[in-house]
Parts: C-alpha cells; structure tokens; sequence
C-alpha cells in the first residue's frame, strides 16, 4: 500500500505538474523524434495537415487561437499534441472527420493537452469532439463544449482512456440521447479531476468499461440543467468512485445519482465501490444517491456524505458505512456549492478507518478544487465526504 508522500507526488503528476511530456518526451517516455508546429505563420497550418505527416512519437504544439472545420484522424502512436500560448479552438463549424467528429482517434498513447472541442454534429447525432475508435487517450486541461456528443468510445475490449482535469458541458443532440461523456465496452476509464455540467437530457458520465476509476471529480446538473443520470456503469464492471462531489438538480428526469446496472450486467466482475464522496439529491420529492441491480456481487459505500432526502438502493448486497445523511446546514454556504463542513462541526473527525479494495486506496489521497483541480491532501482524511477543507469562520 502507498504511503501519503508517495500519493501526493503521483497526483502531483497526474496535475500536470511534474510531466516528462512537456519536457519533449513521447508518452512512452522515449526521446521525441521530432517536434512541430502547428499555426498561421508555421509550416502547418492546419491540425489536419500534421495529422497526415507526424511520424509515432512526436511533439505537436498548436500555437493558441481558433481552428475552423479543422478535422483530423490519429493513428500514429506516441503522439503529444498540445496547446502553446493559450488554448486552442477546434470549431467544427459543420465538418467532421469519417462522418464521426472533430478528431478520429485510432492510435495508441496518444495525449492531448489544453485544448477545446467544439460544435461537432454528424447526420448519425453522435458527433464527437473526438471519436475514440480504438487505441489509448489521455486527455488533460480539454474541454469539449456544444457537441452532441462531448467525448464518445467505440465498444472495443483493448480502448483505455483517461480524463484529467477536462471540462464537458452542454453536449446536446436533437433526439436527446446524449452523454457529456460516453465510454462503451471499453478495457478501462479512468477520471480525475473533471467538471461535467449541464447535460441535455442525457448523462453527465456514461460508462460501460470493465474497469471505472472515478476520482476526485464535480459532477453537477447546475441550474438550467437537465441530465439523466449524474453517474452510470450501464453494464456494471468494477467501478471505484472515490472524492467526487455529485449533485443531482431539480429538473432531472431520472430519480438517480449513481446508477450501476440497468442495462444487464455483462462483466465477470460486477462491483461498486463508493468512498468520500459528497452527494447532494437535488429532487424535491428525493431520489437515489445509489441505485444497483440484482446480481451486483459488491457494494460498498463508506464514508460518504449525504445531502437531500434520498436514499440507498443496494437489493441486499451493500456494506453501508459511516453515510452520515445531512441537511445544507451542515455546510458552509459561503456560495450555493460550498460543501465545507461549518467549523465546530460534529462531522469533523468522523471518518472511519481507511479501506483498500483491489489494491486501491478508498481513503482520501486528494480532493477536488474548484474549477477543474486537485489538491493532494497533506495528512490523513478526517471527515466524511469530499470535501477535507473545513470553513475557518463562522459566518455571522
């Protein structure tokens, strides 16, 4: 098991802190081979005209500013392709890449950092900011706004792909089935530090991967939005949720936070882990912070904070521990989502024990800062919920 200086200086990096990729290195870790420049003075002048002559293992930095039906396909493996000097636009403006999205993304270790996916739509409504069609992604510091579909996977048993610190919001399609971010029967998802808001009907975060590790995230339906589900396994699998803050609004149309499940459970393995979060049931009738299906072989929820009249489902299996529920009071509210817990506090102190699941920490290593952060925690988690941080004064 890790000890806490370990954790700080892995999520450290995973911050972005201390990569080897912005020291122009490939993500595999070898030397790049070459570096190129993407802009209007460079020699490209466009994403889609790297894209067809990169060679594996290239550095591509975008100069900052807005590209415009500028699509691409990757296939290159050990690619990083980054934003310099600000961020960078990609406005679909009616294009897409094989009919699917901005980008196409079949190549594996590829990394794209800083930049924003914008406006894809296809006549099949499932365009993408970026297409996910086989392969590995890392994605950190994007954003993928105004798609009818914000980041979308193929159903592939070999597709990893892992979110840090992404934005996905207001992803809608005319039907209404859209997900902010949908992963299908992929190896592995893996979210850190990401802000999903304003879905359209659809979810905040779809997955159907055999492997979910949901951490240190805000998954909220803010005013004027109208999601699903916040959270949803779909098919199951072994799903760790760990640090997030997950708010259901008003104007949902499903009673759900967290759904594990109700579409058939089709992994060999079929579990939900749920530690230190911070969940808010926004429904003025109450709803469920947590909802699984018969055959879900394990359910744990430890240590979690519980806003709103909801409840639990766990059709017999749940190991529920130390799930103090609260009203708002319990919170600061220096603004509406302040989640800090009051000073004085009797929360403050009461969490239980750290649990390890599958060679994974439940207990806090980082939390959540507002937009799109993490803050590795300096001493072991002593409250329940996400939320470590306690108010320093009372208001008056």
């Amino acid at each position: 098991m890790m000890n806490r200086r370990q954790a700080i200086q892995i999520f450290a990096t995973i911050s972005g802190m201390q990569s080897a990729l912005t020291k122009g290195q490939a993500a595999s870790g070898a030397p790049s081979t070459e570096v190129l420049q993407v802009g209007p003075e460079r020699r490209f002048k466009s994403l889609a005209a790297v894209a067809r002559h990169a060679r594996a293992g290239a550095v591509i930095e975008v100069d900052a500013g807005e590209y415009v039906a500028d699509v691409a396909v990757w296939e290159q493996p050990d690619l990083f392709i980054k934003s310099v000097g600000g961020r960078v636009r990609l406005l679909a403006n009616g294009a897409a890449a094989e009919g699917k999205g901005i980008w196409v993304v079949r190549a594996n270790n590829l990394r794209v950092e800083g930049l924003d996916f914008e406006g894809a739509a296809v006549p099949s409504r499932n365009g993408a900011g970026i297409r996910l069609d086989r392969g590995s992604l890392h994605a950190v510091d994007c954003r993928f706004l105004n798609n009818e579909m914000g980041l979308l996977t193929n159903n592939h048993p070999s597709i990893r792909l892992f979110v840090t610190r992404c934005e996905f919001a207001y992803n809608q399609r005319p039907d209404g089935h859209n997900h902010n971010l949908y992963a299908g029967q992929i190896a592995e998802l893996r979210a850190t530090g990401c802000y999903f808001h304003h879905a359209r009907t659809g979810h905040l975060l779809k997955s159907r991967a055999a492997i979910n590790q949901i951490f240190y995230n805000r998954l909220s339906d803010e005013a004027g939005g109208t999601a699903s589900y916040e959270l949803e396994f779909p098919n199951g699998g072994v799903a760790t949720v760990v640090g997030n803050i997950i708010e259901q609004g008003p104007q949902t149309d499903n009673p759900y936070l967290v759904r594990f499940g109700a579409e058939q459970l089709k992994w060999n393995r079929n579990e939900i882990y749920l530690a230190h979060n911070t969940l808010i049931d926004g429904l003025p009738g109450g709803g469920y912070f947590l909802g699984v299906i018969a055959g879900t072989t394990e359910v744990l929820a430890v240590n979690n904070l519980l806003l709103g009249s909801g409840r639990i489902e766990t059709v017999g299996v749940g190991r529920l521990i130390n799930n103090p529920q609260v009203s708002r009071d319990a919170f600061e509210q220096s603004t509406p989502d302040d989640y800090r817990l009051k000073p004085g506090s009797g929360l403050i102190g009461k969490a239980v024990a750290p649990v390890q699941v599958l060679g994974v920490d439940l207990a806090l290593q980082a939390e959540y800062v507002h937009p799109r952060a993490i803050q590795p925690l300096r001493s072991i988690p002593h409250n329940p919920g996400a939320v470590q941080r306690v108010a320093t004064v009372a208001r008056p």
